[in-house]
């Protein structure tokens, strides 16, 4: 019996996955804003959070010299920009101002569809939930971006001797890895959604050609090894990425500019490393991890061991592909593409960072830096999602297409 279309499960269409991948680009877009906004210095330029009003800028010269007066309040004005003019203000206020903007544009660009689709019920039932959660993330994000700039602006720092105002590195870590999840997330959402549409519906012989030969891939150990591997490899980029801010946020790149050594060797002193000054408690039992997360030198170093680890990582990911005959002859073509795009993307990284850190972290090069991690996460989103198997309303909808297919060439 060939079942309706009415009775069939509901079955996202490929415009949900446009409209998620163009939500992932703004994604993407507002993580390079805002590494921009955090190398100009610019982040602490607005010191409130108005989630509607504050969406219209400064007018008329009164409203600006108004937003300039609650700057010259700041620890930041008074220990670092006590010279700046107004029209120096204008430019960093902008630049703050546009990544906010930029993220309620991206809170419109989802939730709005997002609602239409979810109350005419044109999503598939598995959906409902990873994007509702999606949504909440956005609005947490919001939050968290206040609470990462609120850091910044704290009066305790005019009482610490030789502090620099700047968010803390914690908080920064966390907006930047919410912000990377939600793009993971986003992506990896539209490309399952545009594969399960394709292989369901038949429009794609590619499609068909990849789930067959993935189909046979995963059910043999190597696959299984394989995937556990990819999963692994993803969670590194992530952890990379997410010292990057620590990296940033702590203005570690502007210690030892060079490359592979630090100083006279390939490590620092131990003593460096791990300096007793940066321990608060008296038995120093919270030296260690706070040289690993407070200290420029450890976490430079520290950033450069999992830049470097997942640099060899991928590349023998890669080699192994190439090499090795059981993958050879069972992997899928589609996912061997992936892997040759890692490969490529992790070594422009490589080149990148490196080339941030012997040039003392120049803005074009870091953020090009910071796009280049997303790039790379992105790569390892797409060699998952390569080793995905169609979802259930997608087998049920591929059933229900083998079936019409085969009932209409009977007929004929």
């Amino acid at each position: 019996m060939i079942e309706s279309p009415e009775a069939l499960p509901t079955l996202s269409t490929p415009a949900v996955s446009n409209w998620l991948l163009g939500c992932s680009a703004l994604v993407f877009g507002i993580i390079v804003v805002g590494g921009v906004t955090r190398l100009t210095e610019s982040g602490l330029s607005i010191t409130e959070w108005k989630p509607f009003t504050g969406t219209i800028p400064p007018l008329t010269r009164d409203d600006w010299m108004e937003e300039f007066e609650k700057y010259k309040a700041t620890p930041e004005f008074k220990l670092l920009n006590h010279r700046i003019t107004l029209d120096e203000f204008k430019s960093i206020f902008y630049m703050e101002y546009g990544h906010r903007v930029l993220g309620r544009l991206i809170g419109l660009v989802y939730v709005l569809p997002f609602a239409y689709l979810l109350s005419t019920r044109r999503l598939t039932r598995s959906l409902t939930l990873p994007l509702t959660g999606f949504s909440l993330l956005l609005g947490f994000q919001g939050f968290l971006g206040w609470y990462m700039v609120k850091s910044g602006l704290e009066e305790s720092l005019m009482e610490t001797p030789n502090a620099v105002p700047r968010v803390s590195q914690y908080r920064l870590a966390a907006h930047l890895g919410a912000a990377l999840a939600l793009y993971c997330g986003m992506l990896g959402t539209a490309f399952a959604i545009r594969s399960d549409s394709a292989w369901a519906k038949g429009t794609s012989m590619k499609t068909h050609k990849h789930v067959m030969a993935l189909n046979e891939f995963v059910k043999t150990s190597v696959g299984r090894r394989f995937r556990a591997v990819a999963i692994g490899l993803l969670g590194l980029v992530f952890v990379t990425a997410l010292s990057g801010a620590f990296v940033a946020g702590l203005d570690a790149g502007l210690l030892y500019n060079e490359f592979p050594m630090m100083g006279d060797n390939l490590v620092p002193p131990t003593n460096e490393l791990f300096s007793p000054l940066y321990a608060k408690k008296a038995d120093g039992s919270d030296l260690w991890w706070r040289n690993i997360l407070e200290n420029p030198t450890t976490v430079q170093f520290n950033h450069r061991c999992l830049a470097i680890t997942t640099y060899l990582s991928t590349t023998a990911l890669f080699l192994t592909t190439r090499f090795s005959p059981a993958l050879r002859q069972s992997l899928p073509a589609l996912t061997r593409t992936a892997v040759t795009a890692s490969f490529h993307m992790v070594n422009l990284q490589l080149a990148l960072g490196i080339s941030t850190l012997l040039y003392l972290v120049p803005t074009p090069l870091a953020a090009m830096h910071q796009a280049g991690s997303v790039l790379l996460l992105s790569c390892f989103v797409g060699l998952l999602s390569s080793l995905r198997r169609p979802g259930m309303a997608a087998q049920v909808w591929k059933r229900a297409t083998v079936a019409q297919t085969g009932g209409t060439k009977k007929a004929t």
